[in-house]
Order: structure tokens, then sequence, then C-alpha cells
């Protein structure tokens, strides 16, 4: 067993379009100060570029958040101390996709085994 399947962590992935910038900046704006709090993480942002293949449709917008755990992800999205931030990302966006995935940490690819790989592709 490598390190990493040892370090599993919860994302979710964020991919949606922007029809009120101001309203998705209030809630963004917030996000460095509430999600850490949260075991939360930003690990990556783009914009979209190209749509290489498969049946999606575009989304303009990616965020993918680490999170410890899924109980620290349910934490951020559920606590009723924060019903007045949600709203702004929900009604600052449309076509949004909300994704969660478990996975390894990949802050250092040398330690992935081939064991860790299957373990993501198998049922």
């Amino acid at each position: 067993m490598s390190a990493n399947s040892q370090q599993k962590k919860f994302y979710a992935l964020n991919m949606f379009d922007v029809v009120d910038l101001g309203k998705y900046l209030a809630y963004f704006n917030r996000l460095p100060e509430v999600a850490p709090k949260y075991g939360g993480r930003m690990v990556a942002f783009g914009r979209f570029r190209d749509n290489v293949t498969g049946d999606l449709a575009p989304r303009q917008v990616l965020f993918l958040v680490e999170w410890e755990s899924e109980e620290a992800f349910n934490s951020f999205r559920d606590d009723p101390d924060l019903a007045d931030l949600h709203p702004l990302r929900e009604n600052g966006t449309a076509s949004y996709i909300w994704q969660t995935f478990d996975g390894s940490d990949m802050s250092d690819p040398t330690g992935v085994s081939l064991d860790d790989v299957l373990a993501v592709l198998k049922p």
C-alpha cells in the first residue's frame, strides 16, 4: 500500500455559468475566511477553454475544492450559520454542477501505486 492510499481526500467539483457577477463575488469573497473553518481548501480553478470530448454541456467556470472529509463538506453545506451564504452562489450562477469524489492526495504523484489507481477504477 502506498503512502497516498492512506491519505484519502474528499473533493467537490463545481462547474457553472455566472449569471450575476455581483452575487457570486459576494459569495466568493467570504470563502477564504469560511471554507477553511470547515476543512475546505481550493486546489484549482479555471475558465472553460475547449470541449475536447464528452456529452456534458460546457460550463464557463470550474472550481475544485479539497475537503478534509465528507463530514467536513457536509458541515459547510448544511450549517444554518451559512444560510445567507449559499443563496449568493445559487443566485449568482446557472447550470450548476456540484459533484463530490473520493480521491488520493496527489501533491506527490510519485507515491501513487497501481493499486491506488485500480481502487479508483473498480466499481
